[in-house]
């Protein structure tokens, strides 16, 4: 009895020192579950944050995306007017050309008329002259 007895309070002693073990790895196990458990929370907390900026992201991408093919309708508009003012530039230009062709050829006709003008004028005096003489000998 005392041989079972001395082997029951081994028995007991290795019990408790394993349940003192036990209860040792409770509590370590406890605080890591705890750690893990606010290292949930705050990973949790991060996706939120990354999940809202993905959504300002998109939201950006959104409207950049709309900026951009309003921009590049308002550079075909701009083209297209370019391309016009060019045309009616390029007319213009003609037209300038054809009006300063034509004010020289009238310069040259105002100066041939002119010329023309002296010409005659010299005419008609020596025509009155001529006249007067031959007055002043059918007279005198």
């Amino acid at each position: 009895v005392a041989r079972k007895l001395v082997m029951m309070e081994q028995d007991l002693e290795r019990a408790e020192e394993k349940a003192e073990l036990s209860e040792s790895k409770i509590v370590e196990l406890e605080e890591e579950l705890r750690v893990v458990g606010n290292n949930l929370k705050s990973l949790e907390v991060s996706e939120e944050k990354a999940n809202q900026r993905e959504e300002e992201y998109k939201n950006q991408i959104k409207t950049l995306t709309t900026r951009l093919k309003e921009a590049t309708q308002r550079e075909e508009t701009f083209e297209g007017q370019v391309k016009i003012l060019d045309s009616q530039l390029k007319e213009a230009e003609a037209r300038a050309e054809f009006a300063e062709r034509s004010v020289q050829k009238l310069q040259k006709e105002v100066d041939r008329l002119e010329d023309e003008l002296v010409h005659e004028k010299e005419k008609y005096k020596y025509i009155c002259d001529d006249l007067d003489l031959t007055f002043t000998e059918l007279v005198g």
